[in-house]
């Protein structure tokens, strides 16, 4: 099976990279290779490499640089993708696009599911709708996947800070009153790469008959301030910690250009009922994220 992965440099795609390797023949693009602004490029390497699969795990992610940057975020994140789409269908290949629980406003109060309203508060969330709705519209056969809080050991992300502060602070403020799944991308990945191996030997059949969009993270709910607890509570290297005290903070007192959604954690049930699998709670992933 020809795959072509788009973000190959970004916390998913560096995995996605690994775990898809054993399907077959992988076209792997990042940055250096190619700008997804070019879109008259994008349509070219699509046409040149002709993958029967298409897995974009590429976004423009600066949530805040979105606010004064809202015409490259949505070529990134909504146009690319309604490509993408496009060239996918008349090839008859299959594309897995990678999108956001910020496309919610996290008003809910409980675990949001695939049919709910969608109310994105900032540029970075309204463009990956329109990258959804981009998608959609053209057809053909594509799984859009919704995570939440993805995370690796790698590169400057949400665990790496905090580990990273931990070194520096006797005290960390961390957001009490944000709420999500967080997600081990490498465990996100190993999800694509089973759902591709599912999918042979006719990927085309296969992701038009379960066309759509679904939520996939991690099991479970934590805020940001207990899932930076946890983080120091199974950091294996403890004894290097200068942090003494771990306190609560309102997302009010940390002011940034784009408004984020205070509690967006996912209902993943349909993924599970379509595909026959899930991902494990939050915090076991965590740990084995730690301990490798």
């Amino acid at each position: 099976m020809k795959i072509l992965l788009f973000g190959k440099t970004g916390q998913l795609g560096w995995e996605a990279r690994r775990s898809l390797s054993p399907l077959g023949e992988i076209h792997a693009m990042g940055s250096n290779e190619l700008n997804l602004t070019r879109l008259d490029d994008l349509v070219k390497v699509i046409r040149e490499i002709k993958p029967r699969v298409i897995v974009n795990a590429s976004a423009y992610t600066a949530v805040d640089r979105a606010e004064s940057e809202p015409d490259i975020a949505r070529t990134i994140n909504a146009k690319a993708p309604g490509v993408m789409a496009e060239e996918a269908r008349a090839l008859n290949a299959s594309l897995i696009h990678i999108s956001t629980d910020y496309v919610f406003d996290g008003r809910k109060g409980e675990p949001y599911a695939e049919g709910d309203g969608t109310n994105p508060l900032n540029v970075y969330g309204q463009s990956k709708l329109e990258g959804e709705q981009a998608i959609v519209q053209v057809g053909g056969g594509h799984v859009i996947l919704r995570t939440s809080w993805v995370y690796s050991l790698r590169g400057d992300g949400f665990v790496t800070k905090i580990l990273a502060w931990s070194r520096k602070q006797e005290t960390l403020k961390v957001v009490s009153d944000q709420v999500g799944s967080p997600t081990w991308a490498r465990m996100l990945a190993e999800a694509i790469a089973a759902m591709l191996a599912r999918s042979l030997p006719d990927p085309g059949a296969f992701f038009e008959e379960r066309r759509g969009i679904y939520h996939l993270g991690g099991a479970g709910s934590v805020s940001r301030f207990d899932f930076a607890k946890t983080i120091l509570r199974l950091d294996p290297n403890p004894a290097e910690q200068a942090t003494k005290r771990l306190e609560p903070a309102p997302t009010a007192d940390f002011p940034t250009p784009a408004l984020r959604p205070l509690r967006t954690d996912l209902d993943c049930s349909r993924f599970e009922q379509v595909f026959g699998f899930g991902l494990p709670g939050w915090e076991a992933a965590l740990r084995m994220a730690m301990e490798k």
